[in-house]
């Protein structure tokens, strides 16, 4: 796959709104790796830096070059108005119009929010492993 890679980066080495890049997750882009949920190699993530989606296409370069094609380049958001629906314009719009501090407590109140779910989720998982030891236990008895 190296060698498909290689020459994708090159395919796109000047373009202005597409990044192709390679990291070593060993060394220095270990955090960056971690980040974004790299658990093995060779891993490939597309998409938004803030929200990056697994890459579960071919590894040759037809594949690697059709994907970047079809999937990668602007997608909707404040700087490409003109790609967002009705909806997600008017989304946009009102979070352009909101004072820093509104958007800050908006942020705070989803990041809380996201980790209460975590901390039921975690709950659930306890609960159910201890079902299933018990389980276990009476079945062995």
């Amino acid at each position: 796959m190296k060698p498909a890679w290689d020459k994708l980066m090159k395919e796109y080495a000047d373009h202005k709104e597409i990044l192709i890049a390679d990291v070593d997750c060993t060394a220095e882009g270990k955090s960056l790796c971690d980040g974004v949920g790299v658990q093995g190699f060779p891993t490939i993530k597309y998409g938004d830096p803030n929200n990056m989606e697994d890459y579960q296409g071919g590894r040759d370069f037809d594949a690697l070059s059709k994907f970047a094609k079809e999937n990668l380049g602007p997608s909707c958001g404040p700087e490409h108005m003109d790609l967002c629906d009705a909806a997600k314009k008017k989304q946009i719009e009102e979070f352009l119009a909101m004072p820093i501090a509104d958007l800050k407590a908006k942020v705070k109140e989803g990041e809380d929010s996201m980790a209460a779910a975590e901390k039921d989720l975690e709950e659930l998982l306890k609960s159910l492993q201890k079902q299933y030891e018990e389980g276990q236990k009476a079945k062995d008895a």
